[in-house]
């Protein structure tokens, strides 16, 4: 029995081939997502060599202790946001001494959304230490809860690769 998808387990394993070939190390700073990033990652034999850590900080006060997100950005843009996605993969980057990290934060619903900010709106942000700085404003429309996660996880994962060069 698999646990993920079956392309989620193929890029996965695409990603700890090529980070383990490059000795490439990892850490992911997850909201909404909930740890299905770095748990796909950890599906995959080999991950011991590459996956360093996973944040998994779903509240505001999580994303200020574990990550250095400033309280004044969760004030003034929301913990759903550009600039939020930003400082947690940036938290993410300097707290693990990784290569590469990949941050999500956004609304899986079914309930919290507003007309500003719908449920399905995820921010994700990636970075390595070679200066790869990426951010992502995805907008997967009022699907599942479920769906939405799998969504962030699908897209999550192909920034890694994009990151690493």
């Amino acid at each position: 029995m698999n646990l993920y998808p079956a392309d989620i387990e193929a890029m996965a394993a695409r990603i700890i081939a090529a980070f383990g070939a490059r000795r490439l190390t990892l850490a992911t700073a997850e909201s909404c997502t909930g740890g299905l990033i770095v748990g796909a990652l950890t599906e995959i034999s080999g991950s011991s060599a590459v996956v360093d850590r996973g944040f998994v900080t779903y509240s505001n006060q999580a994303k200020i202790d574990l990550l250095g997100v400033g309280p004044e950005t969760l004030e003034r843009y929301g913990a759903v946001s550009r600039q939020t996605a930003m400082e947690m993969v940036e938290g993410a980057l300097e707290r693990s001494g990784c290569g590469v990290a990949v941050a999500v934060t956004g609304i899986a619903g079914p309930d919290g959304g507003t007309a500003e900010k719908p449920v399905g709106l995820v921010h994700l942000a990636a970075r390595s230490r070679n200066g790869a700085r990426l951010h992502r404003e995805m907008r997967y429309g009022d699907i599942s809860r479920s769906e939405i996660r799998l969504a962030t996880v699908r897209t999550a994962l192909e920034m890694l690769i994009e990151a690493a060069g």
